[in-house]
């Protein structure tokens, strides 16, 4: 299962031919100018929640691929608005088969605005069941122990969680996470893009290797195997 770094939380993981792009945030991103945003394809954009650091590049990337943006209900009725009607609406606790596999969304403590003032719904994870692998996306969050849940539902190959710290958990608290979550192959996102959440990369690395972990901080614009 091949990986794709954007930068930030931005990333794309491709299932059973299906190109899925999470929480477009590049041309915004000045850590991302390598990046030819017109380049990336997309058959499905999935959405955390609403902050401009997630949707930055949501409707020019919805509209040129024509991908089908899944969210919570109040964001994908937003993007509707905006003139894109290809969605698929969800909230916290629901799953849905898609084409590629089963998506579950799960709980997020975090907050969500979208850039126009407008509520965004909650904000949320994503777990992924699919026939080629199982991962879980825990978009902005703080450690919460609704993660202890993620066992239940699905073995997993790896793991997206954020590692910056001030806004959602930092490296410290991932490594409990992925306690958690019963899962040793993390990658780190939502960290150094801006200076509240710079985070010595060598120093996190060492604290996940120190309790048994692998934690990938893949570069921007590399593409990695998720599964290893």
């Amino acid at each position: 299962m091949k990986f794709t770094y954007y930068g930030h939380s931005s990333f794309a993981v491709e299932v059973k031919g299906k190109k899925i792009v999470f929480d477009p945030f590049i041309t915004h991103n000045e850590l991302a100018k390598s990046i030819d945003v017109e380049r990336i394809e997309a058959d499905y954009i999935f959405v955390s929640h609403g902050h401009a650091d997630h949707v930055a590049d949501l409707m020019a990337l919805a509209k040129r691929t024509g991908a089908t943006v899944v969210g919570a209900y109040e964001l994908t009725e937003w993007v509707q608005k905006q003139g894109h009607e290809k969605v698929h609406p969800m909230n916290t606790g629901g799953k849905w088969h898609f084409d590629f596999g089963t998506v579950k969304c799960t709980v997020a403590h975090h907050s969500s605005g979208l850039p126009d003032g407008n509520y965004g719904g909650n904000p949320m994870g994503f777990l992924f069941m699919t026939g080629e692998g199982n991962f879980y996306y825990s978009g902005d969050t703080a450690l919460t122990f609704d993660m202890e849940l993620i066992p239940r539902w699905a073995k997993l190959d790896f793991a997206v969680l954020p590692v910056g710290d001030n806004f959602t958990m930092g490296a410290d608290d991932a490594v409990i996470a992925a306690e958690f979550i019963e899962c040793q192959r993390i990658i780190g996102v939502h960290y150094d893009t801006f200076g509240y959440i710079k985070i010595d990369k060598a120093a996190a690395q060492q604290l996940f290797e120190e309790a048994g972990l692998t934690l990938l901080l893949p570069g921007i614009g590399e593409t990695i195997d998720a599964i290893g």
